[in-house]
């Protein structure tokens, strides 16, 4: 028997009531209701992240970057802010460490944007970053806008986005079975 893959999710929004964790849940309960895939989530509400060049206490850090580590896929979520990338999730990015933990992994992308073209300027710029570090981009984004007309009490109700997101999991669940090096 082979070992499960390992995937890991991570969020990028720590406001309260977000969209970002909703939509990456749909993704994530998806995976893990599959025989073989085991899912982790990063939550950067419960982690105390420091700023880039200073060291951080949390003990969750050293598990996010463990967890990263021993990964064979990344799943990132991110909300567009203004135009881009949340800094919550790119100050996770940066607390992976120098070189990145995200180098050499399969990396699938999603966004969430309350405007009507979603969020593709902040996912345009989470494929430079990761393609910067190392990380394998994978194609297929999933961007979705107008998500505050999509979730209700945290809850999907949209079957076709709800499909889309579950699709991106499979998308990075068939990269790695199919095109990974077994040896990665």
């Amino acid at each position: 028997m082979t070992a499960p893959l390992q995937i890991v999710a991570i969020g990028g929004s720590v406001r309260p009531d977000n969209f970002t964790m909703p939509a990456l849940q749909v993704v994530t309960d998806h995976l893990a209701a599959q025989d073989g895939v085991e899912v982790a989530t990063i939550d950067p509400a419960t982690v105390d992240w420091p700023l880039p060049g200073r060291s951080g206490e949390d003990p969750g850090i050293e598990q996010a970057q463990s967890l990263v580590e021993s990964a064979h896929g990344v799943i990132l979520a991110t909300p567009e802010y203004h135009g881009s990338v949340s800094s919550v999730l790119k100050l996770v990015i940066e607390n992976l460490g120098f070189p990145s933990r995200l180098a050499g992994k399969p990396i699938a992308m999603l966004g969430v944007a309350a405007g009507a073209i979603g969020a593709i300027q902040s996912l345009g710029q989470l494929r430079q970053i990761g393609s910067h570090i190392g990380g394998l981009v994978l194609p297929g984004a999933v961007s979705i806008a107008g998500v505050h007309t999509i979730f209700q009490e945290g809850k999907i109700t949209d079957s076709a986005v709800e499909e889309r997101l579950q699709k991106l999991g499979d998308g990075l669940v068939s990269y790695i079975r199919e095109t990974t090096c077994p040896s990665i």
